[in-house]
């Protein structure tokens, strides 16, 4: 089967906020990244419009339409309902233009198919076998029961689809002509891969980025009307918006029924869940929240929704003023559909298999199991099950890896020979381990939560709070306990935390306090020698000197007397 949806590795992180979203969890986290379980997956591209990151990658056939339309075959649109507010168009003429200088040969509405889709159910309601009635224009939601609410396929229409209908009266009249599908959903790519009536699918987005392409405007293309033929309104184009198949009906709505709009995943799961409590009751089905004007790929406006669906009822309304007559509808082709039940492949573990996955995230009792719904699933028990099939890694649960998390960094700091002290920017003690308590003298049993200051001086921190520069192996003295540390302060940003570390330096600055004492007394002593020895020095000197004095005068007798002999 082809890849229609995936997500790219490079914006995808750990935010399961698309499993969370979606309605059968079709999606598998492995190696922190999301990845479309494609034989779960019901096309609804719900996770790709809650998607923070706009992560995601939807398979476009653009090149394929192209080549098609190079070819030279004639080549038809077929344009879902739904343009109204993607292109913000009242006249369909402005998109036959701007699709005929595209190069399409004929340009049609969806629209024509459902008002014989309308027409199909309305004689099916009407024969009495259905004690309930779902509707099978979506083909997200057709393929939700067949996956996972098998006991509702007795009450889903066995009617094709507005584009399957639609497709088909056009190759009733061009047996040899290219059918290409433009509309706002993803489903519609392998619905129509599924038939062979459709060569190819376009999403609005995709015929966006074209129009850019081909610098093609609409605002600069007038509207030009043409007679409708029979001139009868066609109510089906209300098909996009909530209501909108209710309304196609008219005034030929069946009695004895209870029409009801159900759109979004949630309500739909809901409805299908409860659907054999319920008693003739005629249940429009889409899958889009507000349905089609809210497909995955069509175009957003400000207004949203609200706006979207004012919009295809003013078209709607411009329709029956401009053709108020209900005529008719003759069903001229084939619109029997077979929606069988399809079986996933996945294994369902046992209760001690699913106890054994538990256990590994520390789920040892009912209690232990939260069910937060952090990890993207509604129970701890369905994420065990997406771990046993490979669905889901086993770090998924955010509670766990927090609880593990915490509790390491606490085995961390508690167990660390250095004292530890954490502060928040109000210089209140987030965290302390028994060494710091040790070394600051704190003898209270817990002061977390109180401020520092109560217990140690908090310049330092304030500095390094102001400032943004660590202080590194700054040398304090303790007076309260008579302790010698090396501190060192770091800003955690992104916490806006302060962490210190006090190293205990009691005994090597003891040490080094007795060495520099010894040292001065060792300087004291060879000063006291230098000096004595000056002393003995200049006394020998002086000895000298008057022992030399007194040679001196003897000799100078003695020269003195032997001169004179």
């Amino acid at each position: 089967m082809a890849d229609y949806l995936d997500f790219k590795d490079a914006r995808c992180r750990d935010c399961y906020k698309c499993l969370r979203e979606c309605p059968v969890k079709a999606i598998a986290v492995r190696n922190h990244q999301a990845r479309i379980i494609d034989e779960r997956c019901i096309l609804c591209g719900h996770c790709t419009v809650v998607c923070p990151q706009n992560a995601k990658v939807v398979h476009s056939e653009l090149d394929q339409v192209k080549a098609l339309l190079a070819s030279g075959r004639k080549v038809v649109a077929c344009v879902a309902p739904s343009y109204v507010s993607s292109f913000n168009l009242q006249s369909f003429s402005i998109m036959q233009i701007a699709l005929g200088k595209l190069g399409f040969s004929e340009v049609e509405e969806v629209a024509e198919g459902a008002q014989l889709v309308t027409e199909a159910y309305r004689q099916q309601m009407l024969s009495g076998e259905f004690r309930n009635y779902i509707t099978s224009a979506c083909p997200a939601a057709c393929r939700m029961i067949q996956h996972y609410y098998p006991s509702a396929l007795k009450y889903l229409a066995p009617v094709v689809s507005p584009m399957i209908a639609h497709a088909s009266m056009v190759r009733k009249r061009n047996p040899e002509a290219g059918i290409v599908f433009i509309g706002p959903c993803i489903a519609k790519k392998r619905e129509a891969a599924d038939t062979q009536l459709i060569d190819q699918v376009l999403t609005f987005e995709e015929l966006q980025k074209w129009f850019d392409e081909a610098q093609i405007h609409l605002e600069d293309i007038s509207e030009f009307n043409l007679p409708k033929a029979g001139g009868y309104a066609n109510l089906a184009k209300a098909y996009p918006i909530s209501h909108g198949i209710i309304t196609s009906f008219g005034k030929a709505l069946p009695e004895g029924w209870s029409y009801m709009a159900v759109d979004g995943p949630d309500r739909c799961a809901d409805v299908l869940e409860n659907i054999d409590s319920l008693d003739h009751v005629f249940i429009e089905l889409n899958s889009c929240k507000d349905a089609c004007v809210s497909g995955p790929c069509s175009i957003a406006h400000s207004g949203g929704s609200v706006r979207a669906t004012r919009d295809v009822r003013e078209y709607v309304e411009k329709e029956k003023a401009t053709h108020p007559s209900e005529g008719p509808v003759e069903i001229d082709v084939d619109l029997t559909a077979a929606y069988p039940r399809l079986r996933l492949s996945n294994i369902p573990p046992t209760d001690k298999e699913i106890t054994s996955i538990l256990a590994r995230t520390g789920k040892f009792a009912p209690e232990d199991e939260l069910n937060c719904g952090a990890c993207g699933y509604n129970t701890c028990r369905e994420k065990a099950w997406a771990v046993y099939n490979g669905f889901a890694d086993i770090e998924m649960c955010v509670p766990y890896m927090r609880k593990r998390a915490e509790s390491m960094s606490y085995e961390i700091i508690r167990s660390n020979p250095d004292g530890v002290v954490v502060l928040d920017s109000d210089m209140n003690i987030v965290e302390i381990n028994h060494k710091a308590c040790e070394l600051l003298g704190i003898t209270a049993v817990d002061v977390k939560g109180c401020p520092a200051s109560d217990y140690f001086g908090t310049s330092d921190y304030i500095t390094v709070l102001g400032t943004g520069r660590p202080i590194l192996g700054q040398r304090e003295f303790i007076p309260k306990t008579n302790q010698y540390v090396d501190l060192s302060i770091s800003l955690i940003k992104e916490n806006h935390m302060l962490f210190g570390v006090l190293r205990d330096v009691t005994a090597k600055a003891n040490y080094e306090e007795k060495l520099h004492a010894v040292k001065l007394e060792t300087l004291e002593t060879t000063d006291e020698v230098i000096k004595k020895q000056m002393r003995v020095a200049q006394e020998i000197a002086s000895l000298l000197g008057e022992t030399t004095a007194e040679t001196k005068v003897a000799l100078l007798k003695l020269k003195q007397t032997l001169q004179a002999e």
